[in-house]
């Protein structure tokens, strides 16, 4: 049977992404005409084309072009001896020299663009050659002295600027300066050192996901300047692993880096990254897309479907109102760029996609596109685009009366993120966001000073955004500067203060060469216990059951405790504190249980029922009822029943229901601090929040604990009142099975965390697993969702005591028998990596 190049791809599978690139000769004919289409493609991505800019959209996008090419100018009109533009010292700091370049590109880009005011400038374009050659000369020429800092600047950043340069003014490079080409290429090709014979290595950690797309794209253009159609091609295949779905069980090259078949995006091998490289990854392979549209280099019809999958799956559950979540931005979290500036960039690459694709996917593009422009509360400055024509197909979207706004979202829906440790789950009006980790997923991010304090961020952090609140005055950078790192919604974390790196060891990381774990800046001992380290249980995981799920984790201490007999005297490591964790997902509420809270070190400890900011003149309150049924209006400590938070300014309340706990500290504390605490690029600006913190504190020493909880978004006194006669019912709490009822819904579920049988009602399960068991009020209907959350077991068995029940449908690896007493489901979890298993049963009725 033919198995067409649609076909192959449709599995995602390595083999069939390469049917991609046509491997039949070219005419050196055809070959330059394709460079000479690519080149002016990549001309109208980044300067536009004279139809785009003289549409009225784009004005303001070419005047601010025009406006930081003729600030670039004046800096070079300002430049000392020793300077091409005034005050950028070159020589010891790379980040300069990438500035330099980049603002090189500027110039080129505002002559290259019709209707700015420097378009055709010739003296203008001049002096950028004439930069790139002074430059060259100078600083980037001698392969022996250069590659000091950050190694992405030289392998990616500087060559990214260099070869858009060099499109952009290629006529001018060719009559000025022909040989100026090939030495650049040359030297971007020398400094490619974590490469192979100045080319892509794909057995190279630096060379995975969204830096090969980079390196790669880079290669493309360097290709078309060169008229080399092979290393167009090879670049292009080397660039299409990134399009491969990851396989955590057929690893291509040992590479974990990129997106899994449940949505999710990983990137440095272990880090959850889809807010910040996923979404520079998406930019990367639309542009390139665009790029090689109608060269002959690449069908790129094929690959849409494949980025389509990426926006369905992977970035629109991230994205609430128009704000990217936090849980996916690793050390990005401690920027000032808010989330809504990170889903600028989603839609950038939407509305391209869209105009790639066809039929309903474009469609659903669009409409997608619609809505994060009707419920975000920021304002989307197109801008702030990249390319001038994607500014028109932008305000034609907005104009297409025949689309409608639609969310690629269902209102209700429950996603894990299993391959990343990450759940999300929607409702209208809220989104619960949780951050888990393990032994595959790191529990932060830090590097280069970003995200000073990031230390229980992973250890099952919540984020709960409210339907029409500005996310800037609930998360963004300023929650993490004015929330204790410690107290973050959601961890347990001990009584311990813990230094950032630097304070640590006086730089940005971990400075121990002679070791023989060979500590440097960018080694693979500094990324395992410095940069992201991972934790040490691999229990992390959830199932999802239609729109419900939950979620269970065992916290660990991370890696850098277990092997601390073997790390230098000077490395400092900490031992976390304990808990087993659950999180079940309603429909109204969030339940949160924990079990053996505490330490094993006799530390005191403190679990964050959650956390919240508001803006200091916000008008918040927090009220609530006691125990024995007395009102109670907070700050303080007391025996509660329920509490309630209320931001009338705003418009917003959380609602948090204790069904089992001690005694509870309300904090609400007007906190003020600079965002330089969080990273040190950060400008000095003082934030001043109202923080309000809900917690159960142990002391020292004392015993652990058990908690159960419930978030109750948007709640009113009333509905608080309500839960003293149900719907939620714990069944089970301890380190084996934590598990809920829920009435109202006829849910019940449940996790299990250890070896052995487990009996919750008429529920048995052996060893762990996360089970959900939905019984139908108006039918004979019982729906079951199965996963595995260490991804070890090769089998989950459950058994459902009562009437014996027939299958009606059931997944592939679903077994379902009669057994004496009941029902027995057996699920084939073997290399599921996490994923939910459903069977929908029929008994009598």
């Amino acid at each position: 049977m033919d198995i067409t190049r649609r076909r192959l791809l449709s599995a995602l599978s390595a083999a069939g992404l390469l049917a991609v690139v046509p491997a039949g000769p070219v005419s050196a004919a055809a070959a330059a005409e394709g460079a000479a289409r690519l080149r002016a493609n990549t001309a109208a991505v980044f300067a536009g084309t004279p139809e785009s800019n003289a549409r009225p959209e784009t004005a303001a996008k070419i005047a601010a072009v025009d406006r930081t090419a003729r600030t670039n100018l004046k800096a070079m009109d300002d430049a000392g001896t020793g300077e091409l533009f005034a005050g950028l010292a070159l020589g010891t700091d790379d980040a300069n020299l990438h500035t330099a370049y980049r603002w090189l590109y500027e110039i080129a880009l505002a002559t290259r663009a019709h209707g700015g005011g420097l378009y055709g400038d010739a003296a203008a374009r001049r002096r950028v050659v004439d930069g790139l050659v002074w430059l060259h000369e100078r600083y980037y020429g001698d392969q022996s002295k250069g590659y000091y800092g950050n190694w992405f600047n030289w392998e990616i950043g500087i060559s990214q600027q260099v070869s858009k340069t060099l499109v952009l003014l290629y006529d001018e490079v060719l009559a000025q300066r022909p040989d100026l080409v090939r030495t650049y290429v040359a030297s971007m090709d020398a400094y490619l050192r974590n490469g192979k014979d100045g080319d892509v290595n794909l057995d190279s950690r630096f060379h995975t996901g969204a830096n090969l797309a980079d390196i790669t794209t880079n290669r493309v253009l360097q290709g078309a300047l060169l008229d080399d159609t092979a290393r167009i091609r090879k670049a292009l295949t080397d660039q299409l692993t990134v399009f491969a779905t990851i396989d955590p069980y057929r690893l291509n090259h040992g590479v974990t880096d990129g997106y899994y078949a449940d949505g999710s995006f990983i990137q440095h091998a272990s880090v959850a990254y889809t807010g910040s490289y996923g979404k520079g990854l998406l930019t990367r392979v639309v542009q390139t897309l665009k790029i090689l549209d109608g060269t002959g280099f690449a069908h790129g019809e094929e690959l849409v479907p494949v980025v389509h999958g990426w926006v369905r799956n992977g970035f629109a559950p991230l994205i609430f109102e128009g704000w990217m979540m936090e849980i996916v931005k690793g050390r990005a979290v401690s920027r000032t760029d808010s989330g809504y500036t990170d889903v600028a960039v989603v839609v950038e690459a939407a509305v391209d996609l869209s105009s790639l694709a066809e039929g309903t996917m474009a469609r659903s593009l669009k409409g997608y596109v619609k809505h994060i422009r009707e419920t975000s509360r920021a304002t989307l400055d197109p801008a702030r685009f990249v390319s001038p024509v994607s500014v028109v197909r932008y305000a034609d979207i907005l104009a297409d009366a025949s689309v409608p706004a639609a969310d690629l979202n269902p209102a209700a829906r429950s996603v894990a993120f299993n391959a990343m440790d990450k759940t999300v789950h929607r409702r209208p009006g809220f989104a619960f966001a949780l951050s888990r980790s393990s032994a595959r997923i790191s529990k932060y991010e830090y590097m280069n000073g970003e995200n000073l304090m990031p230390w229980f961020q992973g250890e099952g952090a919540h984020y709960l955004y409210l339907s029409g609140q500005d996310q800037t005055r609930a998360y963004g950078v300023d929650y993490f500067t004015t929330v204790s790192p410690y107290a973050l919604a959601g961890v347990t974390a001990p009584a311990e203060q813990q230094r950032t790196v630097p304070e640590l060891y006086g730089k940005p990381y971990y400075d121990n060469p002679g070791h023989p774990l060979n500590f440097t800046s960018s080694s693979e001992s500094q990324n395992k216990y410095v940069y992201f380290p991972r934790g040490t249980h691999a229990h992390s995981g959830g199932a999802v059951l239609g729109a419900y799920g939950a979620a269970g984790m065992v916290q660990s201490s991370d890696v850098a405790f277990q092997d601390r007999e073997m790390l230098p005297d000077d490395f400092v490591v900490h031992r976390n504190a304990a808990a087993t964790k659950s999180w079940f997902l309603f429909d109204d509420e969030i339940v949160v249980l924990a079990a053996g809270v505490g330490d094993p070190a006799g530390r005191a400890v403190t679990t964050a029922v959650d956390a919240r900011v508001a803006a200091p003149d916000d008008a918040v309150s927090v009220t609530g009822v006691r125990d024995d049924g007395r009102p109670w209006s907070g700050p303080g400590t007391a025996e509660l029943r329920w509490l309630r938070y209320a931001n009338a300014t705003q418009g917003t309340a959380v609602g948090y229901l204790f069904l089992d706990a001690p005694s509870v500290r309300v904090a609400l504390d007007r906190v003020t601090r600079s965002r330089r605490v969080v990273r040190t690029a950060n400008p000095d600006t003082a934030v001043t929040r109202q923080v309000l913190g809900v917690s159960v504190d142990q002391a020292a020493g004392a015993r652990p604990v058990c908690l159960a909880y419930a978030l109750v978004p948007h709640a009113d006194a009333s509905r608080m009142r309500s839960y003293a006669k149900g719907p939620l019912r714990v069944l089970a709490n301890s380190r084996r099975v934590q598990a809920v009822a829920h009435r109202g819904l006829g849910l019940t579920a449940v996790n299990t965390f250890a070896p052995g049988r487990h009996e919750v009602e008429a529920v048995r399960v052996d060893g762990p697993s996360s089970l959900l068991v939905r019984r139908s009020t108006d039918s004979a209907l019982t729906s079951v969702a199965v996963s595995d959350p260490t991804m070890r077991r090769d089998t989950v068995s459950v058994l459902l005591r009562g009437r014996r029940l027939r299958p009606v449908t059931a997944d592939e690896g679903v077994r379902v028998r009669a057994v004496s007493g009941g029902t027995r489901i057996d699920v084939t979890t073997h290399h599921a990596y996490g994923r939910s298993f459903t069977v929908t049963l029929r008994g009598p009725h």
